[in-house]
């Protein structure tokens, strides 16, 4: 099986080398730059499997970094920053980023991270053969459908434009109208990984979820919090 390759965009030096080091021994192939613009560069040559991209960096803020590399590459996308507010999570996640870190990070933690994210690697669905099936995929719940075949979500009849996890995380919920899903349970089944740390990934993706789709005019069925618990989908 071939090394799974990262892509590590960071401005600062020392860091750039500290992450290489780590996930060269974890056994990945590492590629590192300083900049947006070389980032972007060494995207279009070779698209990695997963990005560490920091948010801070001098020529190009990391955000706009990330939404240029969503419009171009399937390819997870790690982001690593030094401003933890909420508004700076959520910005950055709604541009298609899949991961958070804040520094200072655990170097074990950033290895289980990419760990975690490349161990289901990102492939596009295939169609299914069987009209029948294809039909199956689709989930109607009132003004909402998801359609796992083609990673669409429409609301009366219009597509919302989602991110990947976005969707993985509606298409979950959608599968099990009306059940609480606790939100280990997303995290096991979106990002693949037991780590609690990754808790308030869930809480951030889901409140970009449902401010898409309240954009979108849903209005049934909407996605409800559980205190204490996790999400469930039901109708309003």
């Amino acid at each position: 099986m071939p090394e799974q390759s990262v892509l590590v965009v960071e401005d600062t030096q020392e860091i750039r080398e500290l992450v290489t080091t780590v996930l060269e021994r974890a056994g990945f192939a590492v590629r590192a730059v300083g900049t947006g613009a070389a980032a972007l560069e060494e995207v279009r040559r070779d698209p990695p499997d997963l990005i560490v991209l920091d948010l801070g960096l001098p020529d190009t803020d990391g955000t706009e970094v990330c939404r240029q590399i969503r419009a171009e590459t399937p390819c997870y996308v790690l982001m690593l920053t030094a401003r933890a507010e909420e508004v700076d999570l959520l910005i950055g996640l709604a541009v298609g980023a899949d991961g958070y870190m804040a520094k200072p990070f655990s170097p074990r933690e950033l290895t289980a991270r990419v760990q975690a994210m490349l161990r289901f690697p990102r492939t596009a669905p295939l169609p299914a053969a069987d009209p029948a099936a294809t039909a199956e995929s689709v989930r109607r719940l009132a003004e909402l459908e998801v359609d796992e075949d083609s990673r669409e979500v429409r609301v009366d009849g219009a597509v919302v434009d989602l991110t990947r996890t976005e969707f993985d995380l509606l298409a979950a919920l959608a599968s099990r109208p009306g059940r609480v899903l606790q939100r280990e349970t997303l995290l096991r089944e979106v990002w693949q990984t037991d780590w609690e740390g990754n808790l308030r990934l869930v809480e951030a993706h889901m409140s970009n979820l449902r401010r898409k789709l309240v954009a979108a005019g849903l209005h049934s069925p909407e996605i409800r919090t559980v205190r204490g618990v996790g999400y469930r989908l039901v109708a309003a």
